[in-house]
C-alpha cells in the first residue's frame, strides 16, 4: 500500500469550483451577469403593467411640477403650498367644466354611441352588399363568437374597476412623487455608483426638463384643437358639438392616431346629419390638422421637445402592440425620454475621446 501511494500523482491543476483560480471567475462574473440580464429581462416583461402605471405617475408627477414652478414666477411661497394650490385649482376646474355641461354631455355621449352604431351597422351593411364583407348571417355569428369567447375571458365591469384603479394608482403615484420630488431623486442617485452620480443627476434633470416642457406644449395643443373643434362643429351644424371638441382635445395628448381617432368620429357623425354637415365636417377636420401640423405644433416644437414624426409614430405602433392602450397613451413622453439618454450618453463619449 505504500508502494501504491508513492506512485500515486498528486493532481495540482484547480478544481472547477475552485474560486481562487482566475480563469473561474472570470467565467463565473460573465454567467452571472448574463444571468441577471435574463432575469432582468424576464422580470421586467412580467411586470409590465405595474411600471407602466408608475411612468404614468412620474408624467403626472411632471405635470403638476410645471404648474408649480409656473406658480412660482408669481407667487414666492413654499413648494408644498404652491402645489396645494394647483391641485384644488384643477379639481375645482374640472368640478365646474362638469357641473356646468354636465347633463349636456352625458345626453350628447349617449346620443354619440347610438350614432357611431347606427353609422357602423349602415358601413358594414353596404361592405356586405358589395362582397367585401362576409354576410348578415355570418356576420352575425361571428360578432356573437367573438362577443361569446371575449366574456368567458372578462367582463365590463372588471374592465372598467381595473381602468379605475389604475387611473387612481397614478394619480397617487404623481401626487406623492410631486410633493418630494428630490427624496426620490436621492434614493435614484443612492443606487448608482459614486463616480457615475453626477452624470445620473444631470440626465435626470435633463429629463424632467425635457418632460415638462413636452407635457405644456401637449396640454396647450389639447386645449386650442379640442375649443377650435367644438367651435368649428357648432356653427357649421354637426351635432354633438360640445362632446366631439372634448374627444378631440383629449385625444390630441396622442399624436397622429389620437387625431385618425377623433376625425374618423367627427366626420361618421356629421355625415350622420346629412351629407352637407359630413362634407363640412371633413373641411373642418382637415383646416384644424392643418392648422395644428403647420402653425400649432411647429410654434410649440420650438420651445418644447422637437420630436420627428415618424419616430413618434413608430414607438406609438410599438408600445401599442406591446403594452395596449396604456403604452400607446405613453408611447411620446417614453419616446422623449429614450432620445435624453442617448444624447446624454453621446455627450458623455464624446467628453471621454476628447
Amino acid at each position: 500500500m505504500s508502494e501504491d501511494t508513492a506512485q500515486a500523482k498528486i493532481v495540482t491543476e484547480p478544481a472547477p469550483n475552485e474560486l481562487r483560480d482566475p480563469f473561474v471567475r472570470q467565467e463565473l462574473k460573465r454567467a452571472t451577469v448574463w444571468l441577471g440580464l435574463a432575469g432582468a429581462i424576464a422580470l421586467v416583461v412580467l411586470l409590465i403593467q405595474p411600471l407602466l402605471i408608475i411612468f404614468g405617475g412620474l408624467v403626472f408627477a411632471s405635470m403638476l411640477d410645471g404648474g408649480v414652478r409656473l406658480l412660482g414666477r408669481v407667487l414666492p411661497i413654499g413648494r408644498a403650498y404652491r402645489l396645494a394650490i394647483v391641485v384644488v385649482l384643477t379639481v375645482l376646474f374640472i368640478a365646474i367644466v362638469f357641473y356646468l355641461t354636465g347633463a349636456g354631455i352625458t345626453q350628447q355621449f349617449e346620443q354619440l354611441r347610438a350614432t357611431l352604431m347606427t353609422q357602423a351597422t349602415k358601413l358594414i351593411t353596404w361592405a356586405s352588399q358589395k362582397g367585401i364583407m362576409p354576410g348578415k348571417a355570418d356576420l352575425n355569428g361571428i360578432m356573437q363568437q367573438a362577443l361569446g369567447s371575449f366574456g368567458k375571458l372578462t367582463s365590463y365591469l372588471g374592465i372598467a374597476f381595473g381602468a379605475l384603479a389604475s387611473l387612481v394608482m397614478v394619480l397617487v403615484i404623481g401626487l406623492f412623487i410631486a410633493m418630494e420630488p428630490r427624496l426620490y431623486e436621492g434614493g435614484l442617485q443612492w443606487m448608482v455608483p459614486s463616480d457615475q452620480r453626477k452624470r445620473f443627476s444631470g440626465t435626470i434633470e435633463e429629463m424632467a426638463k425635457t418632460m415638462r416642457r413636452l407635457l405644456a406644449g401637449r396640454l396647450f395643443g389639447m386645449a386650442i384643437e379640442g375649443v377650435m373643434t367644438g367651435i368649428a362643429l357648432a356653427i357649421a351644424g354637426v351635432p354633438m358639438a360640445l362632446v366631439l371638441g372634448i374627444i378631440t382635445g383629449i385625444l390630441a395628448f396622442i399624436p397622429n392616431i389620437g387625431a385618425i381617432t377623433s376625425g374618423i368620429i367627427m366626420i361618421s357623425v356629421g355625415f350622420s346629419a346629412g351629407m352637407n354637415t359630413g362634407l363640412a365636417a371633413i373641411g373642418i377636420y382637415i383646416f384644424i390638422q392643418g392648422l395644428d401640423g403647420y402653425v400649432i405644433i411647429p410654434m410649440v416644437a420650438k420651445r418644447t421637445v422637437d420630436l420627428p414624426p415618424a419616430l413618434t409614430l413608430s414607438m406609438q405602433i410599438l408600445a401599442g402592440t406591446l403594452f395596449g392602450i396604456i403604452g400607446l397613451t405613453l408611447a411620446d413622453p417614453m419616446t422623449a425620454m429614450i432620445k435624453v439618454a442617448l444624447e446624454r450618453s453621446s455627450e458623455a463619449e464624446g467628453d471621454a475621446e476628447a
